[in-house]
């Protein structure tokens, strides 16, 4: 794959070398570095968290954790790898990942992604149809929670107060508690 190619495809996202990670976003590629310790430990514990709701509650919806592919547009410019991703129509989920806008997205911020979950992903995210996004912040102890389908202003959070889930109503998660 030639270095200064404009536009990757999906066939150039399907072809990365193994163990390559990578998002593809409006046909450019952008690495993705390493996550940290806490990082991964949100991760799970996220994931966890949901997938223990939703069993609770009889749900349908699918959680996955990175790496999972999530093509935005089902079309060739827009693969990215959510931090964790919940699905709620099983109709998007094929066997490479998720075709279309999850329910649900979680992105836990790096010093390396800032940039790209404050700002890009923001909003491709919001074009693409996803009903709530979630952008947790271990340095700054936030978190800033965008409910797209109530075309909302974002509302911000510290780690000590319970975040109400706007895709569950009744379902609050204090982020803090997390890290214990």
């Amino acid at each position: 794959m030639p270095l200064l190619k404009n536009n990757y495809t999906s066939e150039d996202y399907w072809n990365l070398p193994e163990g390559e990670r990578a998002e593809l976003i409006g046909g450019k590629f952008y690495d993705m570095a390493p996550p940290s310790r806490i990082h991964q430990r949100l991760v799970s514990k996220l994931t966890a968290l949901f997938n223990q709701y939703i069993t609770d509650h009889h749900g349908s919806c699918e959680v996955y954790p990175a790496p999972f592919a999530v093509n935005l547009d089902a079309d060739d410019k827009d693969w990215v790898e959510p931090d964790i991703s919940v699905i709620c129509d099983p109709n998007k989920l094929t066997d490479r990942g998720c075709s279309g806008a999850p329910d649900l997205i979680i992105e836990i911020v790096s010093p390396s992604s800032r940039r790209m979950d404050y700002n890009r992903k923001n909003t491709l995210y919001s074009d693409a149809g996803v009903r709530e996004y979630w952008i947790v912040d271990p340095v700054k102890e936030k978190v800033v929670v965008y409910c797209y389908e109530n075309d909302s202003d974002p509302y911000l959070y510290s780690f000590d107060v319970d975040i109400p889930v706007g895709i569950y109503p009744g379902l609050t998660i204090r982020i803090r508690d997390l890290l214990k």
